[in-house]
């Protein structure tokens, strides 16, 4: 989960940035348009009307309501998830419909607290909820009971497909989390650490469980290990806890020769645990997902590599797909809609770098 903050658009004059908002969002009509859609008869209009693939489409005249429900408000990796369904939105506002976003006010008893997300989201009748499984022990019951009341469900940023055919939702929207993992733990491998810390200050979120378990795997397969440092999830946001954890660690065990964060805060705590147990000379780090902070580090070459699951792509896609599929029956036949995994490197640093200036990276 987790990056810059969330920016709006004047309204009385497009930037550049405005500009590239509005042409994404052309684009994502043109396209999904473009893809198997069902039929509604013109004649009625305002009604919902049955699909060839089974769902629903509600005529252009009728009103979608949306619900998004994501990470807390300061979560930085969310604000640019949010940035993405802002600017999807403005499609569905277009059409005379309306997108809520809900979260949680922190992450220490995540699975349950999203549940009452989602029966909040139920409550108000919307034609769609998209919502991560982050703890499908917990979350399942109430999304299964959302689309027993003919809500539509998009699962998107955590659960993968198995989560959104478990549930019966419509697509998934998001990385693989766990071949994420791989792909750093074998850039590790290839880069020469031999042991490697997976720090985890959300224990029990299957995403991040996924992450570290790709840590590992991906390690194992040129040679090297890794253990996971799971952190109580108080810690999440707590940069001074999680500092004082991973250089704990360090400390304890000189051997570990590599650090990977589930998040990009938590990765600004392990930089400075490694300059404060003086470790820089030896121990490489990355992260999941970007921060200025983590770019500027590895074009500096302080930071090995970020692993990036494109968050704007999620909540644009989430939103604008939904949006889409309610109202015409368009719906693309991919299934997963995958954002990533994609690793920055030194190799790739400056493009992510305006991508992030831009405030979608």
């Amino acid at each position: 989960m987790e990056r810059t903050q969330t920016r709006r658009l004047s309204g009385r004059r497009l930037s550049r940035r405005g500009l590239t908002a509005v042409s994404l969002l052309a684009l994502a009509a043109t396209a999904l348009t473009g893809c198997a859609s069902g039929k509604a008869t013109g004649g009625d209009a305002g009604k919902e009307t049955a699909t060839s693939d089974g769902g629903t489409s509600t005529a252009k005249t009728g009103k979608v309501s949306i619900v998004v429900i994501g990470g807390k408000s300061d979560d930085p990796f969310f604000s640019t998830v949010k940035r993405g369904v802002e600017d999807a939105t403005k499609l569905v506002r277009a059409g005379g419909g309306k997108v809520t976003y809900l979260g949680p006010a922190n992450y220490d008893n995540l699975g349950p607290d999203v549940a009452k997300l989602t029966q909040t989201a139920i409550s108000q009748n919307p034609s769609a909820i998209l919502v991560p499984d982050w703890v499908p022990e917990n979350q399942d019951s109430a999304i299964k009971q959302a689309i027993a009341k003919g809500i539509t469900v998009f699962i998107y940023n955590s659960g993968g497909i198995d989560a959104a055919k478990k549930v019966g939702a419509v697509k998934y929207i998001g990385s693989d989390d766990y071949e994420a993992g791989k792909a750093g733990g074998a850039k590790f491998a290839e880069e020469g650490a031999k042991k490697i810390l997976c720090v985890n200050t959300v224990p029990g979120s299957a995403n991040q469980e996924a992450r570290c378990k790709g840590i590992k795997d991906g390690a194992a397969s040129g040679g090297s290990t890794s253990k996971q440092l799971p952190l109580p999830s108080s810690n999440f946001g707590n940069p001074s806890a999680v500092t004082q954890a991973i250089k704990g660690a360090l400390l304890k065990d000189s051997s570990i020769d590599a650090v990977v964060t589930i998040g990009v805060g938590d990765a600004d705590s392990a930089a400075a645990a490694i300059k404060q147990a003086k470790a820089g000379d030896k121990v490489k780090l990355g992260t999941f997902d970007l921060s200025e902070s983590q770019l500027n580090r590895i074009k500096n070459g302080q930071q090995m590599f970020a692993i990036d699951q494109q968050p704007y792509l999620q909540g644009f896609y989430v939103v604008s797909m939904a949006n889409q599929y309610l109202s015409y029956g368009v719906l693309p036949p991919q299934n997963p809609i995958l954002t990533g995994p994609l690793l920055v490197t030194k190799d790739n640093v400056d493009k992510a770098i305006a991508g992030a200036k831009a405030g979608v990276r």
